[in-house]
């Protein structure tokens, strides 16, 4: 049964996960109103939504307004956000740039012990659920783009490439677990790179840039109290264009717990490039 006459607000950055969320939406009957983070968001996700305003990262209480003027009372985050980015300026000429509005400005200094990504992002939860906005689960209306749990490619995992999931699998929970990053680059069962604030696609640049013979493997897991309502691990077609790049062999993701972007495109681009994928669960919960 669709669920006619809900409106949902959503917060987009970049990539084609909030399109993915709009379309998902659409079809089960939500009307979409969308804020797009200037800098992040594509301007082309205007034509798929119901009403589009622009917005900046640091203007939560804007996000608000919209969404309460639209009777938004429940809302989605989606998409990529290089945080990074913000600390290219520091102390109080980053504020000046990005002009965070006021209900930011409390969050950040007053509101958070400390500045991680789901510190930061719980926080803003917060401020939204208490202005009566309840932040879902990011992946709602996109279940059936989670990565199902087996060797999603006909090429197989070596032995080798075994040890090296094993390996890097328990690395990439404790990085999960202390909010670092998602991922590990692993090769003869030594790490190779691990992912911080720069994000993976940089992770897997200096990785390719520090094992230059190649062969190296990509896991990427989901934190072990991961909130599903952002920050969830996603994957793409350009994932696999850049492990293939920069030397990796094989990407193992965690099943029911990672978005697949553009499945059918990415399954073929890993097999014409060579690149096993394989999403595992996990066998170690806390």
């Amino acid at each position: 049964m669709t669920e006619q006459g809900l409106r949902l607000g959503l917060i987009s950055g970049g990539g084609r996960f909030p399109f993915m969320v709009a379309e998902g939406a659409k079809r089960a009957g939500w009307t979409v109103v969308a804020v797009g983070l200037r800098g992040f968001a594509d301007p082309q996700l205007q034509r798929i939504v119901d009403e589009f305003h622009w917005s900046s990262v640091v203007r939560v209480g804007q996000w608000i307004r919209i969404f309460q003027r639209c009777f938004c009372n429940t809302a989605i985050m989606a998409g990529s956000v290089r945080k990074a980015d913000m600390y290219g300026l520091t102390g109080w000429r980053r504020v000046i740039y990005y002009c965070p509005d006021w209900t930011t400005f409390k969050l950040w200094f007053f509101q958070t012990t400390d500045k991680r990504t789901d510190t930061l992002l719980r926080a803003v939860a917060d401020n939204l659920a208490r202005k009566g906005i309840v932040l879902e689960n990011s992946t709602r209306f996109v279940s059936e783009a989670m990565a199902p749990e087996g060797v999603l490619t006909r090429r197989l995992p070596t032995p080798a490439q075994e040890k090296d999931i094993e390996f890097g699998w328990r690395i990439a929970k404790e990085l999960g677990r202390l909010d670092i990053g998602q991922s590990v680059a692993v090769k003869d069962q030594d790490i190779i790179a691990v992912e911080a604030i720069e994000g993976t696609d940089r992770m897997i640049a200096r990785a390719g840039e520090l094992c230059r013979s190649g062969g190296w493997c990509h896991v990427k897991v989901s934190k072990p109290d991961q909130d599903m309502r952002f920050d969830v691990p996603t994957i793409g077609p350009d994932t696999i264009t850049n492990l293939h790049r920069h030397g990796a062999k094989l990407l193992c993701v965690e099943a029911d717990k990672t978005l697949i972007v553009e499945r059918d495109k990415l399954l073929a681009l890993a097999e014409q490039l060579g690149v096993v994928v394989v999403a595992r669960k996990d066998h170690y919960p806390d």
